[in-house]
């Protein structure tokens, strides 16, 4: 028959995933003792070569042949007689007629599991053709002992109890074979956590028919060898023997409420399975309603962190906001958006969404409409700003008619390579914007203003760190030229989710089917959540006194070799390297870009000073008097407005000492110029006297 090799295969990779061979459903599924039964019949059936399929479909036939002649001397006389009397010549002359003319017209290379309108016409076509020496002989010559009748009402039983046979085998055998090949299609999935988490997740893989429930995993002694529901529960000691003998595709981590510490260590020890893992999301964000399928996520880097996110201090989340007019500039990014999700929650007294791009405004607009509670913060309070901070009529406009209390600027350009490849309004955005937002907030009394600023700021070799350290050099000029506005700066590394995060962009990439792109393979990061970024913000800025350059306690650095090993790993892939030839994902190194670094720092002096926040430290950071700062800022803002990225990248030079470039100039429109002469990067000092 066609299609056997596929029944094959559907047998043998089942046998592969139960580890047992003789059903297509378990008690695991829940299926009751008939459907198991059911089950392993209609499995059998499917599996047999298709010469045997074959002769049982003729066998078969041949006793319908019978049937029917049986029938029609019941219907003719009104009573059941001896089939080895008269009834036999007319069975033994059936079934040496019809089998002939049905293998002829196909009816055996059929598949019945298949069986449809066109299979029937089949049928009555062969039987047409069948009645005519029947009726012939039975009914024009007669035999005696035969009524002439049951000429005629043979070939009419004869076609409903073949049509019936085959409606019957497809009913039967082709739901069953549906479920044996579903059963080859669909993950089996083992639960990490019999807790009731773990438990509604496995009454949601029952019902929603998605996955193959193998069974629990769960750290609890008393839970093991037993069963929940009829699913057993295993130690984690046995978890790769279980996976490995039922033919386990997934792991499901069901432990909303376990430490991110413990979470981490688990995924550590499951990273050698090779198994697809995914997890419920926290506790607090599955409170609200029932576990569902669609709660299940691929884990994230900050299921691999291990580091405990520490409660935020509510006093201090408040202190700028509630009750006062906030202003958030790029308000639509990745960091401004969180923010406005916070301080939304704080009761401001007004929320002010300033926002170059459109699109993120219209978005963060409709998101806190959608969120935010009336009784916590008004609708109506909540204004949405088109607009740049380097437009200074634009922003004078803005802070004069709402005079915010507390701004957060969050609007800056911050992916290295772009920057770098367009210098002159990376900086222009980056270093001017902050500089006009933040006199225009003095010269409005604005009470505190907080910077976003990047660990790139740090000794920086590229051009969008120079343009923040800049910026946060400006605020401390500003600040100790005697200003009533408190400008403080919070600086920190990666942060996860954010646009263009490099986890991500793995993802993408491992869907592609690789490879996976690094700089280098030693290349770290700090990496730390959007939530927590933005709350740590918060309080950060509610701790200034003014001046103050705040470092935010990242951790410990994140190889991204290891990153993207763990990333492939945790999706149930294996990597292609030297050591294993035929893995999946290739991880492919393509060399640093323009202006990157291998290692990112978050200090420039040493001995941080400790806050009121164990996370939140204080960074003795070097000033250039405003007196000082103003020429240079001056010249710089003559560079960018003749678009020179040279000279623009000259000056930054000379307000950071610490900025040593570690590329030639790549601004796209400076090396497009014919009369552009692009040297090689220069010594730091050839470039300060320049």
């Amino acid at each position: 028959m066609p299609c056997i090799e596929t029944a094959h295969y559907c047998e043998l990779h089942l046998n592969r995933q139960s580890g047992e061979g003789v059903t297509i459903g378990n008690a695991e599924l829940g299926w009751n003792g008939r459907e198991r039964r059911k089950a392993a019949f209609s499995r059998r059936i499917i599996g047999l070569p298709r010469a045997v399929k074959r002769l049982i479909a003729l066998g078969i036939d041949a006793m319908l042949c019978a049937l029917s002649v049986y029938l029609a001397f019941y219907l003719r006389l009104g009573v059941w007689v001896d089939p080895r009397g008269a009834p036999f010549n007319p069975i033994m002359a059936s079934i040496a007629i019809a089998l002939p003319i049905f293998v002829s017209f196909g009816l055996y290379r059929a598949i019945f599991r298949y069986a449809g309108w066109n299979a029937i016409l089949t049928i009555a076509r062969a039987v047409a053709l069948y009645s005519i020496p029947f009726f012939l002989i039975y009914t024009v010559i007669g035999i005696y002992g035969v009524p002439r009748t049951v000429g005629i009402l043979q070939p009419i039983l004869l076609f409903l109890v073949i049509a019936s046979s085959r409606l019957l085998a497809r009913a039967y055998l082709g739901e069953a074979y549906q479920s044996l090949w579903r059963s080859t299609e669909i993950p089996k999935v083992l639960i990490y956590g019999a807790g009731s988490a773990g438990r509604a997740l496995a009454s949601a893989i029952r019902s929603g028919g998605e996955m193959r429930l193998a069974g629990f995993v769960d750290d609890d002694p008393s839970l093991w060898k037993f069963t929940i529901d009829g699913i057993h529960v295993f130690k984690p000691a046995d978890l790769a023997a279980v996976a490995n003998n039922r033919g386990v595709t997934d792991i499901l981590l069901a432990m909303p409420s376990a430490s991110r510490a413990r979470r981490a260590e688990i995924v550590a020890r499951l990273r050698e399975l090779n198994l697809h893992v995914r997890t419920l999301p926290g506790i607090m964000a599955m409170a609200s309603g029932a576990v569902s399928i669609k709660d299940l996520r691929d884990l994230e880097i900050e299921d691999l962190l291990g580091r405990e996110q520490v409660p935020p201090d509510e006093r201090l989340l408040r202190r700028n906001i509630e009750g006062k007019v906030v202003l958030v500039s790029g308000a639509g990014g990745s960091i401004g958006s969180e923010l406005c999700r916070q301080i939304a929650t704080a009761k401001p007294a007004k929320l002010l969404l300033l926002e170059f791009s459109e699109y993120n405004l219209y978005a963060i607009h409709q998101e806190l409409l959608r969120v935010v509670q009336p009784n916590t913060l008004d609708h109506s309070a909540i204004v949405p700003l088109l607009g740049s901070v380097t437009d200074e009529r634009r922003v004078e406009e803005v802070l004069s008619i709402w005079q915010p209390q507390t701004i957060f600027h969050a609007a800056a350009y911050k992916h290295v390579p772009v920057v770098e490849h367009n210098a002159v309004d990376g900086v222009h955005n980056n270093v001017l914007g902050t500089l006009i937002l933040a006199q225009t907030a003095q010269k409005h009394a604005c009470s505190s203003f907080v910077l976003i600023s990047t660990d790139k700021a740090v000794r920086p070799t590229n051009m969008m760190g120079a343009s923040k350290r800049i910026a946060e050099m400006i605020l401390q000029a500003l600040q100790a030229a005697g200003s009533e506005t408190t400008f403080s700066a919070v600086r920190f590394g990666n942060v996860l989710g954010s646009s263009g995060s490099v986890v991500p962009l793995f993802r993408g990439q491992i869907a592609a089917g690789g490879p996976i792109t690094i700089t280098h393979p030693n290349i770290t990061r700090y990496f730390m959540t959007i939530p927590e970024a933005s709350q740590l913000v918060l309080q950060a800025g509610a701790m200034a006194d003014g001046g103050e350059v705040f470092v935010l306690d990242m951790g410990e650095p994140v190889r991204i070799m290891d990153l993207a090993r763990n990333i492939v790993e945790l999706s149930g892939l294996t990597v292609r390297d030297a050591d294993r030839p035929d893995g999946e994902i290739e991880i492919k190194v393509i060399g640093l870009r323009p202006g990157e670094k291998l290692y990112e720092e978050l200090l420039i002096g040493d001995d941080p000073l400790p806050t009121e926040h164990e996370r939140i430290l204080r960074s003795h950071e070097g000033l250039l008097p405003w007196g000082e700062l103003v020429p240079l800022l001056e010249e710089l803002r003559a560079a960018i407005a003749a678009g020179d990225a040279l000279k623009v990248r000259r000056v930054c030079c000379l307000l950071v000492p610490e900025y040593v470039p570690n590329s030639p100039l790549v601004d796209w429109v400076s090396c497009a110029r014919p009369e552009t002469s692009v040297a090689p990067v220069l010594e730091k000092s050839s470039e300060a006297v320049s």
